[in-house]
């Protein structure tokens, strides 16, 4: 991708790591807007914002404040909730923030759906999505997806808490979910995943991907930076925030993130390599369709093909391109 070959580029010119909420960072590197909940992270197309046109140039600046209205048309669009929680509002769409605060997030599906990867939770987090009236509250990382056009919750992983009637709550665990209707006890109904993979979850999977490439391409240059705290990161070159925590950690799909660069670099260890999308429990090496037990390792894309030497250890770079800020830092103009 031309956003691998410019982060070759950079790197080689021997760009090293910037404090993340520190001086030293250029005003013209930060972000016109610090991020936090609400904050439009990438649209396919164009969106109605409370009545404004968004379209890819709002990405990184335009926000879903309280009590106001996403609408989305032939178009697609991703949202930042609280640090690594993201949701994605599908085409003919809407979707309305009740409240954006860290400590009660709730977003209501107003019409059609909407999906949530949630990669990074605390308990004292209460992430709600609202359904057809009735509450949904996020439980643990996995991902999610609500139907407003026929009310349901569907937790592809993970687990839910829905509140069939007034102080209530049903538990939907993994592969499992549950009509959003209000009044009367409604039973969790185990469903097969692959079937459910339609065009949403396709393109959430995408993202997910594409926002594991971020967080490769940026990680190496804030891992050693003074003040280093977890949050949301802009990267330049995918002109989108990524998510950066304390430790590695894998999304719903599979896919690597991580906070440091070199061993962990590019589409490597925790990225697309070791455990993301050809590592080792993914596509092609260790177990996959051409690794150790597939093919030999070293003729096929495992150990050192594709994983260890490959995108792995000695092949992301210790330091990706990258400047930014956190949750409440920048960097994108």
């Amino acid at each position: 991708m031309k956003h691998w070959r410019t982060w070759i580029a950079l790197a080689a010119m021997g760009l090293f790591a910037l404090p993340l909420f520190g001086a030293d960072v250029p005003d013209s590197m930060r972000s016109a807007d610090p991020a936090e909940p609400g904050t439009l992270n990438y649209i396919e197309g164009t969106a109605n914002l409370n009545g404004s046109t968004v379209n890819d140039h709002s990405v990184g600046s335009a926000k879903l404040e309280a009590g106001q209205v996403l609408t989305t048309g032939a178009s697609k669009a991703e949202v930042l909730l609280t640090p690594g929680v993201f949701l994605r509002v599908d085409s003919n769409s809407a979707v309305k923030m009740i409240s954006p605060a860290l400590d009660q997030t709730q977003v209501e599906v107003e019409r059609g759906r909407a999906g949530v990867e949630v990669d990074q939770i605390f308990p004292e987090n209460m992430i709600q999505i609202i359904d057809g009236g009735v509450t949904t509250q996020l439980m643990k990382t996995g991902y999610y997806e609500f139907d407003a056009n026929q009310p349901e919750a569907m937790v592809f992983d993970g687990r839910a808490e829905v509140e069939i009637r007034p102080g209530k709550w049903e538990a939907v665990k993994a592969h499992h979910e549950i009509a959003m209707v209000g009044g009367h006890r409604e039973k969790t109904r185990d469903f097969n995943t692959h079937p459910a993979d339609d065009a949403l979850y396709n393109w959430s999977r995408l993202r997910s991907h594409y926002l594991a490439e971020a967080n490769n391409q940026i990680a190496g240059e804030y891992a050693y930076a003074p003040g280093f705290n977890p949050g949301w990161y802009w990267d330049p070159w995918m002109y989108d925030y990524t998510y950066l925590g304390w430790d590695p950690f894998f999304s719903p799909f599979g896919w690597g993130f991580y906070p440091w660069g070199g061993f962990y670099g590019g589409l490597g260890f925790y990225g697309g390599g070791w455990y993301g999308g050809h590592g080792w429990y993914g596509g092609h090496p260790w177990h996959g369709g051409n690794g150790w037990n597939g093919h030999p390792a070293p003729e096929g894309h495992g150990f050192a093909g594709g994983g260890f030497h490959g995108g792995g250890f000695a092949g992301g770079g210790f330091h990706g391109g990258g400047m930014g800020g956190g949750f409440g830092g920048g960097g994108r103009r």
